[in-house]
């Protein structure tokens, strides 16, 4: 006779706040080295980096507006708790992506490093996000709810997203920047597609 599934340990909340923390950092200084480069990533991060572009206002304040529609999903899908850590690590970004020109700087900055390496702490930051169930709203709300119900890997759901946005940046950007954009976008979906699995990390996050 089998045994019953043991539930799931749990994460503590200053597990859960420090993964936000984290997870924000990397992705603002991968943001960081796109924004230097001007090079551009998909879901929300990507259309507040376009109109930036575009416009010339603040990514930070453009990146909390577009999200404030995504936070409807994030409530009626996934509940008060994920919602509240999303708008967290949101507000968190927005605010290192206004400070960190004062903490660091590029005295030269590779394109082709920007977007390998921006793109892979993009990733890296937004694992240690989506295992706390945390995200940055809009693409990452979406992938992630897709996941949880469907069982469709999250990477690969943005990915498909993230493409259409990069479409619209030839409007903006040259093509060279595009290509490398879709690189980084790549890369930074893959670590999520091969890292965040179904069953592979146990602990949850309520």
């Amino acid at each position: 006779m089998s045994r019953p599934a043991a539930d799931p340990p749990r994460h503590h909340a200053v597990e859960d706040a420090l993964a936000i923390g984290m997870g924000a950092l990397l992705v603002s200084v991968g943001l960081q080295f796109y924004a230097q480069a001007t090079l551009l990533t998909g879901g929300v991060a990507g259309a507040a980096l376009l109109l930036h572009y575009a416009t010339g206002h603040g990514f930070d304040a453009l990146f909390v507006l577009i999200n404030l529609p995504f936070y409807v999903l994030a409530v009626r899908r996934m509940g008060w708790k994920p919602a509240i850590r999303t708008f967290i690590a949101v507000a968190l970004v927005s605010w290192l992506m206004r400070m960190e020109p004062d903490w660091m700087g590029f005295a030269h900055l590779s394109p082709v490093f920007a977007a390998v390496a921006g793109g892979g702490a993009m990733g890296v930051g937004l694992l240690i996000l989506f295992r706390h169930r945390t995200g940055l709203g809009g693409v990452n709300l979406v992938a992630l709810y897709i996941q949880e119900r469907i069982g469709w890997r999250a990477g690969y759901v943005q990915l498909g997203i993230d493409a259409t946005i990069m479409a619209a940046a030839l409007l903006f950007l040259p093509p060279g920047k595009v290509a490398l954009s879709l690189a980084g976008t790549a890369i930074m979906n893959l670590v999520l597609a091969i890292n965040h699995r179904p069953g592979r990390y146990l602990a949850i996050s309520l």
